[in-house]
């Protein structure tokens, strides 16, 4: 078995490397309007609760991490990346909640705000048994209770054309997970392809119109191929499908920087060694022909000599 990224993997991959493309997630799961050049801060997400359910070891601490907590101007985002059912989710989305809320409190002697974010869950596969809602209740020791319920995203749910429309790039590297079946049983996979060269044309085209730029565009389409990569599993089709994405080799502008400097430097080495090479070469000419030119002044006098 190939060892490829995996789904968490991508994720977390562009959410550290282009947070900006997460806005209009942000704004279509949440109905908000983010200008698209906001300012978006990741915040640490990680934090210990002590897990009293372990057998070998009591009261064992356990670290807990979200895939995603953000801040877009004062509001709090907690995006959750799954794969799979997972019967443990509202659970852990409890504990990242809270964790959230407890990092950004405010608070004094006797008085303590946590400001709850605002959260889902991003299904790249379901089932029928996957919830369609999140939800935790907050029950009070008076017996009132709270639930605070939210949609969560299924990308099935999702066509190629809304992906574009909606500008939601960072679902294109998990869109051809629809496709899992086909591409590990290597059938009936023609229409991945299709969606493929689609997300690669208007990628292209994005490019184009300054939409996305060089290193999103290339780290998108290197993701797609990794995902690619990741469910074929070096079977027959893995080369077909990655070329598919192959189209324009994509130039980031670190990798663009580094080619004109070289390219630069080159030339000007060239140019000098080459001009002192021509130096030096003229001058030997030069030292030649004034041999050449004594000893045809040395045959000169010997044949002089001669005829008296």
């Amino acid at each position: 078995m190939k060892h490829t990224p995996d789904y968490d993997s991508t994720f977390k991959t562009l959410k550290v490397r282009h947070a900006r493309l997460f806005i209009s997630v942000i704004n279509e799961a949440f109905q908000k309007s983010y200008p698209i050049n906001s300012r978006v801060e990741i915040l640490p997400s990680e934090g210990y609760f002590v897990n009293a359910s372990k057998e070998e070891q009591k009261n064992a601490i356990e670290k807990r991490e979200s895939d995603f907590l953000l801040r877009i101007e004062d509001d709090y985002y907690l995006l959750e990346c799954q794969t799979y059912d997972d019967d443990s989710m509202a659970l852990r989305l409890a504990e990242y909640t809270f964790l959230a809320a407890r990092g950004a409190a405010s608070f004094d002697q006797a008085h303590v705000i946590l400001p709850l974010p605002h959260f889902t869950v991003v299904y790249i596969k379901n089932t029928e048994k996957t919830p369609r809602t999140t939800t935790i209740t907050y029950q009070y020791p008076d017996g009132t209770a709270y639930d605070y319920t939210t949609d969560n995203i299924f990308l099935s749910d999702l066509t190629r054309e809304e992906i574009i429309e909606k500008q939601l790039y960072v679902y294109i590297p998990f869109y051809i997970a629809r496709y899992e079946k086909e591409l590990q049983t290597e059938t009936n996979y023609r229409k991945a392809i299709e969606d493929l060269e689609f997300f690669r044309d208007h990628l292209m085209q994005l490019r184009k119109d300054s939409k996305l730029d060089d290193s999103e565009i290339f780290d998108i389409r290197t993701c797609v191929n990794q995902i690619v990569s990741h469910i074929t599993d070096g079977n027959t089709i893995e080369k077909e499908m990655v070329s598919v994405m192959g189209g324009e080799i994509f130039e980031l502008p670190s990798e663009k920087l580094i080619r004109e400097t070289t390219e630069r430097v080159t030339a000007e080495v060239t140019a000098q060694v080459t001009a002192e090479f021509s130096q030096k070469l003229n001058r030997k000419d030069q030292q030649i022909s004034e041999q050449m030119q004594k000893i045809a002044d040395l045959e000169a006098q010997i044949k002089a000599m001669q005829n008296k």
